[in-house]
């Protein structure tokens, strides 16, 4: 495993490793993804021996700019290029009819890939030198939280990846909205980083996957995934009181603009409160949601407790990630 920069010369290098077969963890605007070159069948299967990815899982396709969505999908699909042309590039998913030539490794056998353009320059870059399209799901075991720092790829996949290029903190913090336009009316299989009500300014019928749903055609469908390895429970929005949650002694709670509320209300119960947003923003609570349960994660508290969002704008995305981290089967 090495580190790269995001110089020129590194950029270079993690473009040529990819071409070459290799795998190279690449920045992105929603999480860390593991790239890998999408005509060669020996990355794309190293991607799954990585991640201990299930095979029925299929991978999201990055491309450096819109035009290379024809490359690989059907794009005479309604919404498609309308929506690439105000979304892209950005954390938006479409799930479209695959060409014939695009592996059905990478698309778990299915007659659909799921595609998008990353809204951070240096990922572009690195699909724009390498010259194909990168299958990059997030770098991390499959179910696990998902990396939003090049430390977090390095203790969680370590020498499993070939190249590691550190770009920072991710400015957006969770995956992307999987939008399915194979189907009509289009359907949200995972909310993410672009809010469903922005999508139904273009298409007013648009509807999104219930909790008890699921698909195949797009990542993060299992009922547990993102998950910390301590135990998660969630509380309502909002529900502070003396008679709340009992945790188990040294508990941490990650709370929405409640921090004073838990420490007052509750005093003694939290070994430690973090507040995802303070503010009450749901895209400040998106941006730092796996960063703070990857910090709680990592130390010795007992249980991990988390309150939820309103489902609106990027809350709909951050719920999504609590119930299926909280998920006890």
């Amino acid at each position: 495993m090495i580190i790269l920069s995001t110089s020129d010369q590194d950029l270079d290098t993690a473009a040529q490793a990819i071409q070459k077969g290799l795998l190279v963890v690449i920045p992105t605007e929603t999480v860390y993804g593991l790239g890998a070159n999408l005509w060669n069948r020996h990355a794309l299967a190293r991607v799954f021996e990585a991640k201990k990815r299930p095979s029925f899982d299929p991978l999201i396709v990055h491309i450096a700019k819109t035009g290379d969505m024809a490359e690989i999908a059907d794009t005479n699909v309604p919404h498609a290029l309308l929506l690439a042309e105000r979304f892209w590039p950005g954390p938006l998913t479409m799930v479209l009819p695959k060409k014939e030539k695009v592996p059905e490794l990478a698309t778990s056998g299915l007659p659909t890939v799921a595609v998008r353009c990353p809204d951070n320059s240096v990922a572009r870059e690195i699909i724009r030198r390498s010259g194909v399209p990168v299958a990059a799901p997030s770098a991390n075991p499959f179910g696990y939280l998902s990396p939003t720092r090049a430390e977090h790829v390095i203790a969680q996949l370590g020498g499993k990846v070939d190249f590691i290029v550190d770009g920072g903190r991710c400015k957006l913090g969770v995956e992307s909205t999987v939008l399915d336009l194979s189907v009509s009316p289009p359907v949200v299989l995972r909310p993410g980083g672009l809010p469903i009500e922005l999508l139904a300014e273009i298409i007013p019928d648009i509807r999104a996957l219930s909790r008890s749903e699921s698909s195949l055609k797009a990542p993060g469908q299992l009922p547990s995934h993102y998950a910390p390895r301590k135990a998660l429970y969630l509380i309502p929005q909002g529900l502070v009181s003396e008679a709340g949650p009992r945790p188990a002694a040294n508990s941490a709670i990650l709370c929405f603009g409640q921090e004073s509320s838990y420490k007052a209300k509750q005093t003694g119960l939290w070994a430690k409160v973090l507040d995802m947003s303070p503010g009450m923003d749901s895209v400040e609570a998106a941006s730092v949601l796996f960063e703070y349960m990857h910090e709680l994660d990592s130390q010795d508290y007992t249980e991990i407790w988390a309150e939820l969002l309103p489902e609106k704008g990027l809350g709909m995305a951050v719920n999504d990630r609590l119930y299926k981290a909280s998920f006890k089967g």
